[in-house]
């Protein structure tokens, strides 16, 4: 619907014409567990400076029954229409709303999501707001840069608990029979998009934080059926890391009353930073064995959340252009937390920011909607994608840069005046900037014009002159700024880099260790000499951008690629491990190095790889590679040698470690010989492939999908695997497993589902989406090729975003096969006028689907000889 769309313009021109001062909202949820709709009543407060702008409210429900302005009565079918309530003739100066409504529950994960918990019947409700989703709760101006202060009475069954962002103030018996009345005290004056509510029978650990002046109630909740896999120590001690290290960098105590985290089934996203009542994924509830690097993202998780209680919650951005100002800083912030925190665990964390984060960042910015970091944002739908790589990643990616350019006592003096600032209030770039220039004295604007306001990535190159002794008689840094994507907007440009050099040699024993190291900056020009390298040896490896201090893609020189495929391994350190395997990746991704090749190397230098997140990556890399960059006439060959490789390599990792965790993953991912499917089938019915292993859960059902998906496990197979774990998981992982079936009735019913019929919940969906993606044969997926195409705009005008994005993502055809981006290029040649938001999705994969028909002609062309496996 065009009303839900709030334009910018529009933004701003409501944003001129009021300021809102409070909300009072009461909710009806008693009937939640038979109702589909619940009862919401709004009051507002607001003033209006200019009475002769159009106002409206926001609000997507299937009722309106009342509205008073002022006092005054206003017709429903009059003035609500297009999910918008005009208010006509607001007074100036001070005026007051008041809104009742029908609201709908959903199954979405946006606006108030219910779930009924199959194990025990009970329901649980919470709510996700971000972008704009508030207004199907309640009655608002929904945007950013309209702050208020937020009040809820909420009605709900008596053995019930009701989460908001602040501690409730009275909890009495309420109208309803069975039920209590939850009153919360005011908010300080927040966004729309971080207000929250959560309600059901949770299970709840409670602790607190302790400081001198200060003692901070803690909670943690989840579904009562998942209690006794709540982590609540490990969580706990977290999040106290993050509330001892934040408050001193930022230079503000912590801004709320209590600091909740609760656990939701269905969530779209890992986590959203509601003031004070954080909501994460219930995938971070580990039901089974997780490895170090699981902990690590969850912790990741956990503090990037927290850093938004100043970086989103306490300062917003104005409106959606500057999203960056939340998400990078929050993504920087968590990672530098790990990092620099004092006795915190993960020490290491740069190098899962290098190899994990980075990898996302220089993806997305090769794309043809690739974008600043400070990006265009016409309307709400522009947003909508803009939860990507380049807000996140890139944008965090840069914010180390600069702390490396301004130093980074500077930064963080930087970031305490602006919070000092605009505590409570709105921001834009130049609020930044500017109290980053005045902590450094450096001047920004044109350091934050190359590196914010345009797109792309730089590449790194060495240039090394030697003499007769192999010493350096001249080092030269090669910056080059590719083309962008066709289709993207702007100019590649070159930019100023402060990065480290390190050269490396072998010591006695064979190791690859740094023996000198020179930081310096490369201005934003084609060759910068770097003097101080002059005279030292020749090294095995030269390695740009050291210490991981600049967003930009490297390259090397001749003797060092040689020693990166010989030797990766034998690199001591695992952050320039993890910078050169990224750079391998990005080298396979662009076609400079064939895919067998990379998978050579993963298998000859992973052994050594001692980070087990870099391990897990390149699990991921090769997987991909396999399946879409491999020559197709090579691939069955090439993925048999990779399961068997990854067979060996768990029987011979010490048992019961991480790594071999990781390695009989992924050898069941890539099982497909009757040997290796046989052993698979034991890990199914209790047994592992090698010593020190328990098949858990989340194995048996990852050997399950494997099997169906290679015509070895049927219908009554399934079910009784899902008969030992009957939960929303195992309800979930079974509908994978029944769509993955290589019979064309599976992939009939599995299309029916998520395309025809549209009655799944978020989570079935996305699981049934994965199970028909999950095939080696693509003869079956052929024929959805066309239907694909003749359904995605009718999808998206008539779903919701988040159902709507996961169908035109996870259902897009093959990436490999050619047909598919035949079809994508008629598509989008053809749908000029489709919605922009859908238009960037088709146009991503599209880029994607010939990314991969170019690897494989690279692959074919350097074709290997017979392999012996490492």
């Amino acid at each position: 619907m065009p009303g839900t769309n709030l334009t910018a313009d529009e933004a701003a021109r409501r944003s001129r014409a009021l300021t809102v001062d409070t909300y009072d909202i009461t909710l009806d949820l008693s009937a939640a567990a038979r109702d589909d709709t619940f009862t919401s009543v709004t009051e507002i407060h607001f003033d209006c400076a200019d009475p002769h702008t159009p106002l409206f409210l926001d609000l997507r429900a299937p009722r309106l029954d009342e509205v008073l302005l002022n006092g005054r009565p206003l017709d429903p079918d009059r003035v609500f229409h297009d999910s918008r309530i005009e208010l006509p003739d607001p007074a100036p100066g001070r005026n007051h709303v008041k809104v009742t409504a029908r609201c709908a529950y959903t199954t979405t994960g946006e606006g108030l999501h219910r779930f009924t918990d199959p194990l025990d019947g009970h329901t649980y409700l919470y709510s996700q707001f971000e972008v704009a989703d508030a207004q199907r709760v309640f009655a608002c101006f929904d945007q950013p840069d309209l702050k208020a202060g937020f009040a809820f009475t909420v009605t709900a069954p008596q053995h019930w608990t009701v989460i908001s962002n602040t501690p409730p103030a009275t909890d009495d018996p309420g109208p309803v029979p069975d039920c209590r009345t939850w009153t919360f005290g005011r908010t300080p004056r927040l966004s729309t998009y971080v207000v929250s509510l959560a309600a059901g029978p949770f299970h709840a650990v409670h602790s607190e934080h302790r400081t001198a002046d200060r003692t901070l109630p803690l909670g943690l909740y989840c579904r009562r059926s998942l209690a006794e896999h709540l982590d609540a120590d490990d969580m706990f001690a977290v999040t106290r890391q993050g509330l001892d290290w934040f408050p001193e960098r930022f230079g503000h105590p912590y801004p709320f009353e209590k600091y909740d985290q609760i656990f939701v089934p269905g969530f779209n996203a890992g986590a959203m930073e509601n003031a004070a009542a954080v909501t994460f994924s219930e995938k971070y509830v580990f039901r089974s064995r997780a490895t170090g690097a699981a902990h690590r993202k969850r912790a990741a998780t956990v503090l990037h959340e927290l850093s938004h209680m100043w970086f989103g919650d306490l300062v917003t951005m104005a409106w959606w252009d500057d999203l960056w100002l939340n998400e990078s800083f929050a993504t920087y912030c968590s990672f530098a937390c790990q990092a620099l925190a004092p006795d915190s665990r993960w020490t290491d964390s740069w190098t899962t920011f290098a190899n994990h984060q980075k990898a996302k960042a220089y993806r997305q910015d090769q794309l043809p909607s690739t974008h600043p970091v400070v990006a265009p944002i016409r309307d709400l739908e522009d947003v909508l994608v803009n939860f990507d790589g380049i807000t996140y990643a890139k944008g965090a990616s840069v914010l180390k840069q600069l702390a490396a350019h301004v130093g980074t006592d500077a930064f963080f003096a930087g970031v305490r005046s602006y919070i000092a600032e605009h505590a409570h209030g709105n921001t834009r770039l130049p609020d930044l900037l500017g109290a980053l220039e005045r902590s450094s004295g450096r001047d920004l604007g044109s350091w934050a014009k190359l590196w914010l306001e345009t797109a792309g990535a730089n590449v790194l190159r060495p240039e090394i002159d030697t003499d007769a002794h192999g010493r350096i008689t001249a080092f030269r840094v090669c910056q080059q700024a590719p083309a962008l994507p066709p289709g993207a907007a702007g100019e590649a440009v070159l930019r100023p880099h402060r990065i480290a050099i390190g050269l490396y040699h072998p010591d006695a024993d064979g190791t690859l260790r740094r023996v000198h190291r020179v930081e310096t900056d490369i201005p934003a020009q084609e060759l910068t000499d770097i003097p101080e390298l002059v005279g030292h040896p020749r090294p095995d490896l030269v390695l740009l951008n050291d210490d991981d201090l600049t967003y930009a893609k490297v390259r090397f020189d001749d003797l060092s690629t040689r020693t990166l495929t010989a030797r990766l391994g034998d690199l001591a350190d695992p952050l320039p491990r993890a910078l050169c395997w990224a750079a391998a990746w990005d080298m396979t991704r662009d076609g400079e190095l064939p895919a067998h090749a990379y998978l050579d190397l993963v298998l000859a230098a992973s052994g050594a790889e001692t980070d087990i997140g870099v391990v897990e990556s390149l699990h991921r890399q090769a997987a991909y590679a396999l399946h879409h960059y491999t020559d197709p006439g090579a691939r069955a060959a090439l993925t048999a040698r990779w399961s068997q490789s990854a067979l060996d390599r768990l029987r011979t990792a010490e048992p019961g470690s991480d790594h071999q965790l990781a390695w009989l993953r992924a050898f069941i991912a890539s099982a497909r010989t009757e040997d290796h499917l046989d052993l698979v089938a034991g890990v199914l019915d209790g047994t592992a492939p090698g010593p020190g292993l328990t098949p858990d859960t989340e194995l048996r059902w990852s050997a399950a999908v494997r099997l169906a998906a290679a015509g070895r496990l049927d219908d009554t197979g399934i079910a009784a695997q899902e008969r030992t774990d009957p939960t929303p998981a195992g309800a979930a992982h079974a509908a994978t497993a029944r769509a993955a079936r290589p019979r064309t009735e599976a992939k009939a019913e599995a299309w029916a589902a998520v395309v025809e019929r549209g009655d799944l919940d978020n989570q079935l969906q996305k699981a049934v989406i994965a199970g028909f993606a999950e095939t080696t044969e693509p003869a079956l997926l052929a024929p959805y090729t066309e239907r694909y195409f003749r359904a995605i705009a009718g999808i998206w005008d008539g779903r919701s975003h988040e159902m709507a994005k996961q169908i035109v993502l996870g259902l897009f055809p093959p990436l490999g096969e050619p047909t598919t981006a035949e079809a994508a290029g008629h598509w989008l040649e053809t749908h000029p006028d489709a919605p922009p938001a859908l238009r960037r999705l088709v146009r991503e994969q599209h880029d994607d689907a010939r990314r991969a028909l170019r690897a494989q002609a690279v692959d074919a062309t350097h074709a290997p000889g017979p392999h012996t496996t490492p």
